[in-house]
């Protein structure tokens, strides 16, 4: 939400200077009938200008994440049967799968162990204009050790979608 705000407030400066100026013009031509319809109508518009203005920002905001999937193999379309119990010499696939238009928007996932200890972190880049499914797979050559993971999922850094559970035996 912290890079959101001030994208928020831009907005609303822009929106509200696009407003001021086309105001200004509609007056100049008339000023009966056409300044309420001038006020509203191009307050539609205005944002697309400003969205398009600051990919990275205004991008990150419009990424949400739908699933999230644990698995040991992916489909051609990139989905992953979720699974919940590995073998010590498994890939661990963590499949995200996201709604909205992406530009350069970096889709990261984090392996804990029981006890805290990070035992995987890797970063892929989304960019898309839909919905995308996105895998980041975890491989250990000298095999997952026994016990309790937890799969993460950071869309720019913030926590996102719903954190899966799975069990190494």
């Amino acid at each position: 939400m912290i890079k959101t705000t001030p994208l928020q407030t831009a907005l609303i400066a822009a929106l509200l200077g696009s407003v001021a100026l086309v105001g200004c013009k509609k007056k100049e031509e008339s000023t009966d009938t056409n300044a309420a319809p001038a006020a509203t109508a191009p307050a539609e518009p205005a944002p697309a200008p400003m969205t398009g203005a600051p990919p990275p920002m205004a991008q990150a905001a419009a990424v949400s994440v739908s699933t999230v999937t644990v698995g040991k193999t992916a489909a051609a379309d990139k989905s992953v049967a979720p699974a919940a119990l590995f073998a010590p010499k498994d890939d661990v696939i963590v499949s995200v799968r996201t709604d909205g238009a992406a530009n350069n928007v970096t889709v990261g996932a984090k392996l804990t162990f029981q006890d805290g200890q990070v035992a995987g972190e890797q970063n892929a880049t989304l960019n898309t204009s839909g919905a995308e499914t996105t895998n980041v797979t975890f491989k250990n050559a000298n095999g997952w050790p026994a016990g309790k993971y937890r799969a993460e999922v950071m869309v720019d850094g913030k926590a996102a979608g719903t954190p899966q559970e799975f069990e190494v035996k």
